[in-house]
């Protein structure tokens, strides 16, 4: 077609969206949109309808939506000078665009006209629920300023969107840009044989290493840099490694250094526009936690009483690497170095010798065949490729596959891309493609929009979705039947996890495994999705609910039960051993205190960067301030070691992210495990409480308050100590 990446097939031609239809492409969408918004705000007001407001706002902004998301997700993914170019041409456009939205005075008026009129108490609370937090959205997004702090608010967003592009390339340039080429073997002992032959074949495919003249090429990706850091005997090896990662994003040409004040203060006039007293204020004060007081109590809770283990586990491995004065300490690059062999010592335990247990081909299948015992799923590759039957992806390492019910409905699909590359950004993370719903034109496939646990819906992302029918509550519309029937979902999975090297599977470690499972429970999020209003499906919940649903499922991976399904032997097809996995559980909680102050440390960084962004907006470089504020929660070394700050993609590569809001990994921790504790109350594969989870807190999306949803589910509140006995922190 003319313009592919408007094309509504539910499988996507991926061969056909290339850069240069970025341009004219997202142009006709953000016309077409422009039009349709345009007559939304020219209706009568005595001819307001929630089909001609709400609703048809909802199908025109995340139309909208999914057409941008195609151009970002392949931005992350496949990134090249021409999509980068493409990309960049456009994002004021689109930002000028989406910020002018909710400061369209006309749609304004209608929007408040119509959830003013009468008619309030005959709407069903699907629909309530629809307009009450598209009202919020608008005036979280400056729909009540005057005329003069609208216009400021939207060269806010544009500025905000340009910063945070320009961290987020900073990143994957500079980690693109380092390389070390090791070619003296000796340098390399202690490092397992897998990761040793990774860097070959690595420096192989560069051309830097021959069968007579052996190179080993070593990067600041993942999974390339943790083994060195780990296992590798050669201090001086491990140092140049560490010191590179934190170099990233802090060095010409791509420092962040003058970017982060920047946007710390964009950011924080921003609240200050809408009467906040900071940022955290405004992001949270619809979600769970309320405000940014009651997130920075949550933290501090924790550290409290995280505190006492930590120290003594930071003396424990100081005293174990033989240093014994107060005032000593070890240096960074030794710390994880000491903390592996000190683990080996105290649980004989290897995390490497579980690697063979975790071929890729079986993980995946021992995790969908745990999602069909707990809800019933079906999961079916697909196979990828161009021609009759084929479904088109974006590289050959792209698989997809179809979900459906027990009863054979199709809930949906999902691309995976699990393999690292340069093109591709960092990290995990699920998106999603299409968000289903009621059906209304009847083609196969349909059309949705994107959703996603990372979307842009205001504050939290941007409120789209046209589905115009209703339902009393919020149960499963795909159960109530109707003509039209329901457009499944489509969403997508990525990581960067140990590819196959060598010719031998790709063989993962626990923590790769946690990553999948992880990753999955967001898909699953969003594949239950069952609400008939698409921006309150799905994953389109508070930020610090929507880590529950993936969190939870990286307990299977701790059960024997559940690890009894996949975890085999690559070449005998042996179960993991009883004494092996013994040594796992026992060595589970080791250094959890510092694990979890970690954590912890980067939230409480978060916060105060934005609490105090006062002060940190007039500091040319950040970093030794909020070094100096979360100094209780680093690990002690000398020297000391930068923070991440300056490639902190989480806080600064998207407006707002998780800013304000890296916190909710441990608040979701602290709902996991306590969720997790009725499933091993009942029984981890009891299809009684999967369809319990499935039907309070998979299908309900937005739907409800969530902590009402978790009380559904419960019964009672959350309770914190849940988390803090699993990580044998009670006490």
């Amino acid at each position: 077609m003319d313009h592919p990446f408007l094309d509504t097939r539910f499988e996507i031609p991926w061969s056909q969206l290339t850069p240069d239809h970025v341009r004219p492409d997202i142009t006709k969408a953000i016309a077409d949109a422009t039009a349709q918004i345009d007559a939304i705000a020219a209706l009568p007001l005595g001819a307001l309808t929630y089909e001609n407001t709400f609703a048809a706002l909802e199908q025109t902004t995340e139309r909208f939506r999914s057409i941008w998301n195609r151009v970002e997700h392949l931005k992350s993914v496949s990134d090249s000078p021409a999509l980068r170019a493409a990309y960049n041409e456009m994002l004021p456009a689109v930002t000028a665009f989406t910020a002018g939205i909710p400061l369209n005075t006309g749609l304004w008026k209608r929007l408040k006209a119509y959830a003013e009129s009468p008619f309030a108490g005959e709407r069903a609370p699907i629909r309530n629920r629809l307009i009450e937090e598209t009202l919020a959205d608008f005036r979280q997004q400056g729909a009540d300023l005057p005329d003069g702090k609208r216009a400021r608010m939207a060269g806010i967003e544009s500025e905000l969107a340009q910063l945070t592009q320009t961290f987020s390339e900073n990143v994957l340039d500079a980690t693109n840009a380092y390389q070390l080429v090791i070619t003296d073997e000796a340098r390399l002992d202690g490092l397992p044989e897998r990761a040793k032959n990774a860097a070959r074949a690595d420096a192989g495919s560069k051309g830097l290493s021959t069968a007579d003249k052996p190179a080993w090429r070593f990067t600041v990706h993942q999974p390339s840099v943790e083994p060195v850091l780990n296992y590798a005997n050669d201090a001086s090896l491990r140092r140049e490694l560490f010191e590179a990662q934190l170099a990233v994003g802090s060095q010409a040409p791509s420092d962040n250094t003058p970017v982060i004040p920047k946007i710390l203060a964009l950011r924080d006039e921003k609240a200050v526009l809408l009467g906040k007293a900071h940022f955290p204020d405004l992001i949270l004060a619809r979600r769970m936690a309320g405000s940014g007081g009651r997130a920075l109590a949550f933290v501090n809770d924790l550290q409290r009483r995280t505190k006492p283990a930590f120290d003594r586990e930071c003396v424990a491995l100081e005293r174990f690497a033989g240093i014994t004065k107060k005032d000593e300490h070890l240096a960074p690059w030794d710390v994880a170095y000491q903390a592996e062999k000190m683990r080996r010592q105290l649980h004989d335990f290897d995390e490497e010798a579980l690697r063979p247990h975790f071929p890729a081909d079986r993980v995946f299948a021992g995790l969908f065949e745990v999602c069909k015992r707990i809800h019933g799923i079906t999961v079916t590759e697909r196979e990828t490729g161009v021609g009759p039957g084929k479904v088109e992806v974006w590289h050959e390492d792209v698989k997809f596959y179809d979900v459906h019910d027990a009863n054979g409905t199709h809930l949906g699909s999902f691309y995976s891309d699990w393999y690292p590359r340069e093109s591709k950004r960092a990290g995990a993370w699920m998106d999603a493609l299409y968000t289903g719903g009621p059906r209304t034109d009847g083609p196969a496939g349909g059309e949705g929009g994107a959703g996603g646990a990372r979307g842009a819906r205001g504050a939290e992302g941007a409120r789209s979705a046209g589905g115009a029918r209703d339902v009393g509550g919020a149960g499963d519309a795909r159960s109530s039947g109707g003509s039209g029937g329901w457009v499944p979902h489509l969403g997508l999975i990525c990581g960067n996890i140990t590819p196959p090297v060598g010719g031998k599977p790709a063989l993962l470690n626990h923590r790769e495994v946690e990553t999948i499972f992880h990753e999955f429970g967001h898909m699953l999020h969003h594949l239950f999705g069952a609400v008939p209003v698409k921006s309150l499906n799905g994953t389109n919940v508070a930020w610090d609910f929507v880590e529950l649903p993936s969190q939870i499922m990286e307990n299977w991976t701790w059960e024997r039960e559940g690890l009894d399904l996949f975890a085999r032997h690559y070449e005998t097809g042996e179960k993991i051993p009883d004494e092996l996995f013994r040594r796992m559980i026992a060595a589970r909680n080791f250094r959890s205190a510092c694990a979890q102050m970690r954590q912890l440390s980067f939230g409480t960084a978060d916060l105060l960067l934005h609490v105090s962004a006062g002060e940190f907006k007039r500091q040319p470089d950040v970093e030794p301030g909020i070094r100096r504020l979360t100094a209780d929660c680093l690990i002690p070394t000398t020297p000391p070691a930068r923070t991440h700050v300056n490639r902190f993609n989480h806080l600064f590569a998207s407006p707002v992210g998780y800013a304000s809001g890296y916190y909710s990994y441990k608040w979701a921790e602290v709902l996991d495990a306590d969720a997790f504790t009725r499933f091993q109350r009942e029984g981890i594969f009891n299809a009684a409480t999967g369809k319990s989870f499935r039907e309070t807190i998979l299908s309900k999306g937005n739907s409800e308050d969530a902590a009402k949803l978790y009380r559904d589910f419960m019964g009672r509140d959350p309770d914190v100590e849940a988390l803090m006995k699993r990580n044998g922190l009670a006490g």
